[in-house]
């Protein structure tokens, strides 16, 4: 990036608001944005994909109408796609962005992509075929073969890691399996200045509120359709973009391993584990203000204080 052009973003400010799922991020994001008269970039990483929608809560029609959106719906789960690409596809459109506006508004609940774009992440080393031969173990045998490999060949990052997400774990194998070197081993944790202020919101509720959003979301998801979208992906099921929370526990029912009615209570208690990780993930990073997601007017009082 030229002088010229550091020397323009340093007076931009990138508004990056984070929290669990059901929170309330999408709500306020376009609220904010409008007040601000700016636009959005989703983080999440399940709503890049154009053919998961409502099982992924992507904003509705109305939303996106209200306020433009970047990187909804911008691919395929037939894509591959990952934090390091998304890291250079961001701040692409943070710089597109900043030449019209003096801030964005970054939201979602992927740790790592926000990561990604905030402090950028390590150069690691890559290999399809490798990755490939991992879905494929993964989808015969399942997670716990790829948990006991990970365990020997890199203890340290098997200790720190969600040993329950499957993506991560081939990530990891991909690397010791690919190099012989430990994923630990390229984790250099030493974030990347960026030309542009950051301002990190953190959106959180009580815990008993939260699973009652959640539970809620869940009813809605299915009266809106869920189950006829999970059918229309019924021979994708394998893809890694599928096993997500929503739809691996409804792909489960079709395949008859589970009654329908034990299938919902499994999405609201995994949705439940998975909205604690997202808290574990963004509580880890002392430069997020939180607030209470009830309090969205003293939240964007605080916002316009500290951009103006």
């Amino acid at each position: 990036m030229s002088v010229s052009k550091y020397l323009i973003l340093t007076s931009k400010t990138l508004i990056v608001i984070v929290g669990p799922t059901a929170v309330g991020k999408t709500s306020f994001s376009i609220q904010l944005a409008k007040k601000l008269k700016c636009e959005i970039i989703s983080a999440d990483s399940r709503q890049f994909y154009k053919e998961i929608s409502i099982g992924t809560a992507k904003p509705s029609n109305y939303e996106l109408n209200q306020v433009k959106h970047h990187f909804i719906d911008s691919l395929s789960i037939h894509d591959n796609y990952s934090a390091g690409q998304f890291e250079e596809d961001a701040l692409k459109c943070v710089t597109s962005l900043f030449q019209q506006y003096n801030c964005a508004i970054l939201v979602g609940g992927s740790g790592m992509y926000v990561d990604a774009v905030c402090s950028g992440i390590d150069e690691i080393p890559s290999n399809s075929s490798v990755r490939a031969q991992l879905n494929k173990e993964f989808n015969e045998h399942g997670i716990l073969p790829l948990q006991k490999e990970l365990e020997q060949k890199d203890p340290t990052h098997f200790k720190s890691m969600d040993i329950q997400n499957p993506n991560r774990l081939i990530r990891a194998l991909e690397v010791c399996r690919h190099t012989g070197n430990t994923y630990t081993s390229y984790r250099k944790n030493k974030p990347k200045k960026r030309p542009f202020s950051i301002l990190k919101i953190g959106l959180h509720l009580d815990k008993e509120k939260l699973h009652e959003n959640i539970s809620n979301r869940v009813d809605t998801m299915l009266n809106q359709g869920l189950l006829r979208e999970i059918n229309k992906l019924e021979e994708y099921q394998n893809l890694n973009a599928l096993n997500t929370v929503g739809y691996k526990e409804l792909f489960k029912y079709k395949n008859n391993l589970c009654s329908l009615e034990a299938a919902i209570t499994d999405i609201k208690k995994n949705t439940v584990k998975f909205a604690k990780r997202q808290m574990t993930w963004f509580k880890k990073d002392e430069s997020v203000h939180w607030f209470n997601a009830d309090n969205l007017k003293s939240i964007q009082k605080f916002i316009e204080k500290k951009i103006n």
